[in-house]
């Protein structure tokens, strides 16, 4: 059987506003053809298919035309799983047509989906969170795991002493793979589909919030092939015999880790045999940059000569003073997308050397944060009694 894994597509997402639909096009338009130039016979879409819950309809028709593409008229089964983004109610109501297309749509953990002919296949057996599917003669048991939150899974919240909580979340996915995979048998091909946090370190397992990180080691040791979703970055879990595999997100949708490559994965699996797993690259469609310019001048020079240049642009500009409104107007008039200019002043007593206005606000400094956000509000530098001020105002805080 060869399957086409793919994940966190998010459709309808922007940056700082702009819309990405114009790339998520383009790869949707790729990965149809990726799937018919490979002869793939199951697609397995892991998660976050669209970046809210409320998406854009545009978004929406752009999902379902994909999933009428991919199917082939119901010749190509195709499995999507509801993601953290995802309303997995919303999801799943197109079923009653989806079904004779070929395609399964998934909401929730413990979902049992009816049997019977999906397209030109068949839903064998099925229960609370498997499947067993007939595709072109070949059988396969599918464990099906959506995003599991504690709520979704109807998690009882126990005492956070000592880790508690992260214990009873794991221990609870623990037992869902544990039954699950008893459905596994030695005449089908085994696989699982989830999309979650996973590490291959036990000590990572720790509460994020309604998060948690389940161990590698804690999937099911049959399962032939983990399809998983949730991180943006392709990487194998540790603790799988590499098994277990995040395709990735297809787009860069953040400036941090530009350099990953983004790709889906091509999976040959027999019965009995372990996986084979090829990267399939994709284009950058359109890249996000970081430009650092050493002046105003220099910036807005940079902004000629890639005026054409299809790409989002962040703007760093080493300068001893605020930059003016009417030079950035200036310069986002010659470059289309330029989503942020900041200013890098040599005082670092403003702003700490290591601060960096792109990551989340609970990895920085409050006080960086403030001299920020009194520098983008009033274009001018917090002084010294400013910040005095401020400081006192935390002090009673």
């Amino acid at each position: 059987m060869r399957i086409l894994h793919t994940s966190d597509w998010h459709l309808g997402k922007t940056l700082s506003g702009y819309s990405r639909m114009e790339e998520q096009e383009e790869f949707l338009k790729d990965f149809v053809q990726l799937a018919y130039s490979n002869n793939v016979d199951l697609v397995i879409i892991a998660g976050d298919i669209f970046d809210s819950s409320d998406p854009p309809p545009k978004a929406e028709a752009m999902f379902y035309n994909t999933l009428e593409q991919l199917s082939k008229n119901g010749e190509r089964l195709v499995l999507v799983i509801a993601g953290n983004h995802d309303n997995p109610n919303k999801l799943v109501v197109a079923n009653p047509f989806t079904k004779k297309h070929g395609i399964i749509v998934v909401g929730k953990p413990k979902t049992i989906v009816p049997e019977g002919l999906y397209g030109q296949h068949y839903v064998k057996n099925s229960g609370e969170g498997f499947i067993e599917i007939d595709v072109n003669g070949e059988k396969a048991v599918i464990l099906i795991v959506p995003y599991p939150s504690e709520k979704r899974l109807n998690e009882i919240v126990v005492d956070n002493i000592n880790g508690g909580q992260a214990q009873s979340y794991v221990h609870r996915m623990r037992t869902l793979f544990q039954k699950g995979s008893e459905k596994y048998r030695s005449d089908t091909i085994n696989l699982a589909v989830s999309h979650l946090f996973s590490s291959g370190n036990e000590l990572d397992c720790i509460s994020l919030g309604k998060n948690c990180f389940i161990p590698g080691k804690y999937f099911p040791p049959k399962a032939q092939y983990i399809a998983l979703g949730h991180i943006h970055k392709s990487q194998i879990v540790p603790g799988t015999n590499n098994r277990a595999r995040y395709s990735g997100s297809p787009i860069h949708y953040t400036k941090q880790h530009l350099d990953e490559k983004k790709l889906c994965l091509l999976v040959d699996v027999k019965v009995g045999q372990d996986c084979s797993v090829t990267e399939l690259p994709l284009k950058i469609y359109k890249p996000i940059e970081i430009w650092s310019c050493d002046s105003v001048a220099a910036a807005i020079e940079k902004c000629e000569l890639n005026q054409s240049k299809n790409c989002w642009v962040y703007l760093r500009i080493k300068t001893d003073r605020p930059i003016l409104n009417m030079e950035k107007n200036k310069m986002k008039s010659i470059k289309n997308d330029i989503i942020n200019i900041f200013p890098v002043f040599p005082d670092q007593s403003l702003l700490d050397e290591n601060f960096d206005p792109y990551l989340l606000a609970e990895e920085q400094n409050i006080l960086n944060l403030f001299k920020a956000f009194y520098l983008k509000r009033t274009n001018n530098i917090a002084n010294d009694d400013t910040i005095a001020l401020f400081n006192s105002f935390m002090e009673e805080v």
